[in-house]
């Protein structure tokens, strides 16, 4: 005699969904695609905020010694006038102290190139408001209309962004006098 064999349960064919499941599914999926484009969105923007922090920190180190750089410009610029003094002046002495401030200026403009301070030329040049600062105008046939005819104070860059603008005199043409 054979044993009976148990009865499994047989599946039941799957009932068809109905209006209100399929409406509910689409709902969920809507909100499903929803959900993922905000954190792609999200995923982008915090990627966007990582470079952006990276670069701000690159940045932020190279112009780190912009302010140091600007309490020394006065003292290049006093340097430049003490040789300009002294070169006028006669003797032995004048040409020793002559000499010595000319070693520590070479010496200070050094350092400061190699901290990537460059000097803005401006003489003969045309005005540029981005890099000059101009105190007045003079009338000259010497340099043409719109050009810096003489630079008061150098000016100075530091790699790429400007530090202070060049104080210059600009060039204007001569005011014509009508004789009668």
């Amino acid at each position: 005699m054979s044993k009976p064999e148990a009865e499994t349960p047989q599946p039941e064919a799957a009932a068809a969904p109905t209006p209100e499941q399929i409406a509910e599914l689409q709902t969920r999926a809507a909100k499903a695609d929803e959900n993922w484009e905000r954190l792609l969105r999200t995923t982008a923007d915090f990627d966007n905020f990582k470079k952006r922090a990276a670069r701000e920190k690159i940045e932020a180190g190279q112009y780190a010694n912009a302010s140091l750089l600007q309490k020394l410009l006065p003292v290049l610029d006093n340097f430049e006038m003490a040789l300009t003094a002294a070169q006028a002046a006669q003797g032995d002495k004048l040409a020793s102290l002559s000499t010595g401030v000319t070693m520590i200026q070479q010496q200070l403009k050094t350092a400061l190139t190699e901290t990537g301070l460059e000097e803005i030329e401006a003489a003969g040049l045309p005005f540029d408001p981005h890099l000059h600062e101009a105190v007045s105008q003079m009338e000259t046939v010497e340099v043409p209309e719109g050009h810096v005819a003489q630079q008061l104070r150098k000016g100075y860059k530091l790699k790429e962004r400007l530090l202070r603008p060049a104080t210059v005199i600009v060039a204007k043409a001569p005011a014509v006098v009508e004789t009668n």
